[in-house]
């Protein structure tokens, strides 16, 4: 008797999409681990950032990209309100924990770090039974309508299989770990472990079992920014494949398909970002050693130029100076008029000037990419940026 969503290989269309991946990801090694550019780190928080964000987003928990790189860098929030912020910094705390075990090469994702994973996310809900499997029954109703549209595996039934799952995730022959982070992540999800909290943290072990397989720099190779961009295609496509209730008989192909096409996607995305901000940054090198600043300071203009609001402790992160040393390079920046600064104290940050826009405006990159099941067509994805500037 088949007890989990199971798929057996992928066929060779989804074995095409899997390979064009691969082929991109090749592509990003050269500027990550091959040839590491000085702006490399900061993408990566970026990117980071934008996952962390678009996880959160899912559940209706919103936090703006300036904020989302305080939480990244372990900084005080400028907007985001205490309950808000806390829940952000849980899924960070969580990520962080992830990235730091799988540098271990034994290891592996078991029940213990399933129950960390979920208590880092919760901790700060104590409703949410953090680090502790439902006590009975539970259910997903639609937030607008009330609707019960999914209901968690009968409780008599759960360990059980969430021993299963883990199972498969450590020791299942399965070739593509593109898959097997997949199918982890629907058995999750269906399965609906957890009293709340299910949807943040079968995407963190989904992260989890890709990071786990060596896969170089692990910031880039999440699709939660693709989730949390194409929100209502993750929510159709989780009710098409689960149909309400456990049901491991049902078809996977679609949730497979949707996994498969946001990894090709967001390995385009990032790709892309990489070419574009290679451009950018040469350009601003150029404008700042025109001025006889020095080179560092360009890493504070290329925050502002990809439309993410600088702050001194986020600069102080790029540059890798001191606050007050970061102060004067800002300041230096805006005395030039390549930087705009926005509000006071705590709350100063720091945008583009038009000169800084001009640049990156000239500089972008096509947007289109192909769909990986479109035989080849070209099609625009929703691809637009979860914050409006950085796209």
């Amino acid at each position: 008797m088949i007890m989990l969503f199971t798929y057996r290989a992928l066929d060779d269309e989804e074995t095409r999409v899997e390979e064009a991946t691969a082929r991109i990801r090749d592509n990003l090694r050269r500027y990550v681990a091959a040839e590491p550019r000085r702006w490399t780190g900061l993408l990566a928080r970026m990117t980071r950032a934008r996952a962390l964000a678009g996880s959160n987003s899912v559940e209706g928990i919103n936090v703006s990209e300036e904020d989302a790189i305080a939480a990244i860098d372990r900084e005080d929030p400028s907007t985001t309100d205490r309950d808000t912020w806390l829940a952000v910094v849980g899924y960070r705390e969580a990520m962080d924990y992830i990235l730091q075990r799988r540098q271990s090469e034994s290891f592996r994702i078991t029940e213990d770090v399933l129950l960390a994973v979920h208590f880092m996310i919760c901790r700060s809900d104590l409703a949410a039974n953090p680090g502790q499997y439902r006590l009975g029954w539970v259910g997903v109703r639609n937030s607008r309508t009330g609707e019960l549209v999914h209901e968690g595996v009968d409780r008599d039934r759960l360990e059980a299989l969430v021993h299963e799952v883990l199972d498969y995730v450590n020791d299942a022959p399965v070739e593509s770990v593109f898959l097997r982070a997949a199918m982890t992540h629907l058995n999750l999800a269906m399965l609906h472990p957890f009293t709340d909290g299910n949807g943040r943290t079968a995407r963190c072990i989904q992260t989890a079992v890709l990071a786990s397989d060596g896969i170089v720099a692990p910031e880039f190779s999440s699709i939660e920014e693709y989730i949390g961009r194409n929100q209502q295609a993750y929510y159709d496509v989780l009710a098409e494949v689960g149909g309400g209730a456990w049901d491991p008989m049902r078809n996977a192909k679609p949730w497979v398909r949707f996994c498969l096409s946001g990894h090709y996607l967001q390995a385009a995305t990032i790709l892309r970002r990489m070419q574009e901000v290679e451009r950018i940054y040469g350009e601003l090198s150029e404008l700042v050693e025109a001025n006889g600043f020095p080179d560092r300071s360009a890493m504070a203009l290329l925050q502002a130029a990809l439309g993410s609001k600088v702050r001194n402790s986020s600069y102080r992160v790029s540059a890798d100076v001191s606050k007050n040393l970061a102060s004067r390079d800002l300041k230096m920046l805006v005395d030039a008029e390549l930087l705009v600064p926005e509000g006071e104290k705590r709350g100063r940050a720091y945008g583009p000037a038009p000169v800084v826009v001009a640049i990156r405006q000239r500089l972008r990159l096509s947007r289109r990419i192909e769909d990986p099941f479109a035989d080849g067509r070209v099609a625009q994805p929703r691809q637009e940026s979860l914050f409006p500037e950085t796209a």
